[in-house]
């Protein structure tokens, strides 16, 4: 049986809008996705903002009905099994609400534990092996309130898991996170492994799906767009070199033109505090950049590399096509 089953899913908002004259229109969020994550999988799903991924995981986590199509989490209708699908399953969302700020972590538990129906004894031998598990297991008796950012998201996990859900929906978790508190949480993400879960991961961070995700599937416009590990992802990709240039103040003017030169496949980028990351794509690697330092002629350049592409650089090509 697979975790999660996915067919033809789709979901179309109608707001209305207007003050005197009220009108009704329709936004179409998820317009047509498929697919299927098996039982143990840790499943990522990419996009850029507004591309459907928030909507999908609330119509799998039944928080929203699908307009059309439908899925099947442990083999039951998210729609009409509804209850039985959410005692299977646990969903948790990236920032810091829902923890009780005044309690400790291990009274945070146990007033989840009765939430969930959790049997006393039962959350009384889970809730230390939960704070171990998230790397909670000294700091259990201190407020939630003296917890750091990345605690408090490890604490949510603990919190997740107490009725011991079969699927686990993991939307964005680590954004906010400072980096060391994002690495923490991705190790915690890491030790759901070793207690057999499903996961499915929505993120922005490449690098963190490309870490930690078995298959991938990017999304875009509602639609899929791709579906694979990440290797055959950077794969696709692999005809390509990327260059990468330091520049302070591009003008949009300069990056269409960039765009519009034909050894250029896809060009991105990347605002750092006062300067840009300028990052294209080309079939000529290494040997486009004189013609690229030519176009910025006039402009304050810095570091100038070549190199391979990686998931990123996947993930741009896919989502943005050839002259994005």
């Amino acid at each position: 049986m697979k975790a999660i089953e996915v067919d033809h899913l789709q979901r179309i908002f109608r707001p209305t809008i207007g003050v005197f004259r009220r009108t009704t229109k329709e936004v179409l969020a998820v317009e047509d996705v498929s697919f299927e994550v098996g039982a143990g999988e840790l499943f990522g799903l990419l996009g850029p903002n507004g591309a459907g991924k928030t909507t999908t995981v609330k119509m799998l986590t039944t928080l929203l009905l699908p307009t059309r199509g439908g899925a099947r989490i442990m083999g039951l209708d998210v729609v009409k099994n509804a209850t039985e699908v959410q005692k299977r399953i646990g969903f948790i969302f990236g920032g810091e609400r829902g923890l009780y700020w005044r309690l400790s972590g291990i009274d945070n538990l146990r007033y989840f534990g009765s939430l969930y129906h959790v049997d006393p004894d039962v959350s009384k031998k889970r809730i230390p092996y939960l704070l171990e598990l998230v790397g909670l297991k000294d700091r259990g008796n201190e407020r939630v309130e003296g917890y750091s950012r990345g605690m408090k998201q490890r604490l949510h996990v603990a919190r997740t898991l107490l009725h011991d859900p079969q699927v686990l929906f993991l939307d964005e978790p680590t954004i906010g996170l400072d980096p060391v508190g994002a690495r923490e949480f991705r190790a915690v993400i890491k030790n759901l492994q070793s207690e057999n879960k499903t996961i499915l991961l929505t993120t922005h961070y490449m690098f963190e799906a490309d870490a930690l995700c078995q298959r991938i599937a990017v999304i875009d416009h509602g639609n899929l767009v791709a579906l694979d590990t990440p290797e055959a992802l950077k794969r696709f990709v692999s005809d390509l070199s990327v260059v990468e240039v330091e520049v302070y103040g591009i003008p949009d003017e300069l990056v269409q033109k960039i765009k519009a030169q034909p050894y250029v496949d896809s060009v991105h980028i990347e605002n750092r505090e006062q300067k840009q990351l300028l990052q294209v794509q080309s079939l000529r690697g290494a040997e486009a950049v004189p013609d690229l330092v030519t176009l910025l002629n006039g402009l304050r350049v810095g570091r100038v590399i070549v190199r391979e592409p990686t998931l990123e650089d996947a993930y741009v090509r896919l989502v943005g096509g050839k002259k994005a």
